[in-house]
């Protein structure tokens, strides 16, 4: 039995009657920064819902090559999961923690007969759908109608409203691999970036100053 104060996150999303059952059918699992939570291929018998941390949502094209499709936060759970799990696919997509990530996993089962019983739940995965639809569909308009250095500008600026800080911990290669192009690439549109005064590169680390 699942603690109700761990379901904080979703307290102004659900009932008490799901959170009373959310704690009773859910199980609580950790993930280190990095640590893959879904991978492409996999069959999936429980729907994540993100408790605290960030993760990160990708697909990959036949060279192996990975591209953001979207980034969850405490609160969240993730729409193309769901999808599998109610038509009993297999993933499409990799989910990766952005960093350390607590998430609670409900069952297939429970799921499904949620969505028929609680309205509240329903709503919940509805709304789940639409905002991640809109995302991806964010996403094909950066990838079809924005320069690669407005690309990037854009990835930064998200990531510190995300973390809400201005400290962006991760390599050049990481940032490459977000945004599907090569690490040399990125790291010379960094240094104009630094160049400009709009940010500050650091090993490892890059301190956005115009925000």
């Amino acid at each position: 039995m699942i603690p109700l104060n761990v379901l904080n996150p979703f307290q102004y999303q659900f009932d008490d009657d799901l959170l009373k059952n959310i704690a009773s059918e859910g199980q609580v699992r950790e993930f280190k920064k990095d640590e893959i939570i879904i991978d492409i291929g996999q069959t999936l018998t429980h729907v994540p819902l993100l408790l605290d941390g960030n993760i990160n949502v990708l697909q990959e094209d036949d060279n192996g090559n990975e591209l953001l499709l979207y980034v969850l936060e405490s609160g969240d759970t993730c729409s193309m999961s769901l999808t599998c799990c109610v038509a009993k696919s297999k993933s499409r997509i990799r989910a990766i923690a952005d960093k350390d990530t607590k998430v609670i996993m409900i069952p297939n089962d429970k799921m499904s007969q949620w969505f028929n019983t609680n309205e509240t739940w329903r709503n919940f995965i509805l709304q789940s759908y639409q905002t991640r639809f809109d995302e991806m569909l964010e996403t094909i308009d950066t990838l079809a109608f924005m320069k690669m250095d407005e690309r990037l500008l854009k990835y930064l600026t998200n990531q510190v409203k995300l973390n809400a800080n201005t400290i962006i911990s991760k390599t050049h290669q990481n940032i490459a691999e977000d945004l599907n192009t090569s690490r040399v690439v990125v790291s010379r549109l960094l240094k104009k970036l630094e160049n400009d005064h709009i940010l500050k590169l650091s090993r490892n680390k890059i301190e956005v100053l115009e925000f």
